[in-house]
């Protein structure tokens, strides 16, 4: 962006909670949401910085100051692009002789404001040294700390990942978690793809990627496993095999699938409640249940391939 932008700097203090993020979209409701209703986070009040190319309009009455033209929000290491940026303000909570002070001043806003969150409207992109996502529209929860992003061909992306969804992408960078909602699909740099109605990636902690660099070489994965939940199906070269829910480690490329899993290879098929899959070698292993024994079909011209 341009060297010429105008800047302000909020600061966020993070003191007092909002109203749940469910309820400004159309999100499906998950375990994972109640995280909504947890106390704020306090414990890093980083400001935000903005910056916007074009006009700045402050509504008193809805409290909020509008960035047009092109605009960008940064805090810590991650910052946010959009055409337009929208801040949403509330009064600090402050003392009594704060709040005279802050009555002889010439605040626009006529107070003392802080910024508690951030909408992002067109070619919206959020990223950091490691990561990125794109999409038509975005909340950033200051106070919670969560983006929530929508659009069409939505899309983030780690180093060696792609992960879209069709209805909402949640991003929450301090627990290095995406959630992507509707026809989720992370798929690896080499093909291998993983595929669900919610699906919920992690990335790795930062003593694990620490100790990821000192054992390994610097093309490991940076996420450490993805839950799927509705219509998991998992992809290989050789093989698909579906599920209603399940699990994938990205270290040991290992994925268990549970309940009504089948698994296909060319015209051959098993059937049953359980089974692991080996996405390094394309091999899935057929485990039993308890009432569910292991079903298959196996076409002689096609057993050797």
């Amino acid at each position: 962006m341009s060297q010429h932008l105008s800047a302000l700097l909020v600061t966020a203090s993070l003191l007092l909670p909002v109203s749940g993020y469910a309820q400004q979209t159309t999100a499906p409701q998950s375990d994972y949401q109640t995280k909504a209703d947890s106390p704020p986070d306090q414990s890093h009040g980083e400001p935000i910085h903005l910056y916007w190319k074009k006009e700045e309009i402050y509504d008193r009455n809805k409290q909020t100051v509008t960035l047009t033209g092109g605009a960008r929000a940064v805090r810590g290491d991650i910052t946010l692009d959009a055409d337009v940026l929208i801040g949403y303000l509330r009064h600090k909570a402050s003392s009594a002789d704060q709040s005279q002070s802050s009555k002889k001043t010439n605040d626009v806003m006529g107070g003392n404001m802080e910024l508690y969150r951030v909408e992002a409207i067109g070619h919206v992109h959020v990223y950091n040294k490691a990561n990125q996502g794109w999409g038509d529209h975005g909340i950033y929860d200051i106070d919670k700390n969560v983006m929530l992003m929508t659009g069409k061909n939505m899309k983030f992306t780690t180093p060696h990942q792609v992960l879209t969804a069709r209805d909402l992408v949640e991003y929450y960078p301090k627990d290095h978690v995406t959630i992507g909602r509707g026809d989720a699909t992370v798929t690896n740099d080499d093909g291998r793809r993983v595929t669900a109605d919610i699906l919920k990636s992690v990335g790795l902690s930062n003593n694990q990627k620490a100790q990821k660099q000192n054992n390994t070489n610097s093309n490991a994965s940076k996420l450490d496993r993805a839950y799927g939940w509705g219509h998991v199906i998992i992809k290989t070269d050789k093989q698909v095999a579906t599920g209603d829910r399940g699990v994938y480690l990205f270290g040991p490329e290992l994925a268990r699938l549970i309940g009504h899993v089948h698994i296909t290879q060319g015209q051959n098929q098993n059937n049953g409640s359980q089974a692991v899959v080996n996405m390094k070698t394309g091999i899935a292993t057929m485990l039993p249940g308890h009432d569910s024994p292991i079903q298959g079909l196996i076409v002689p011209n096609e057993a050797s391939q």
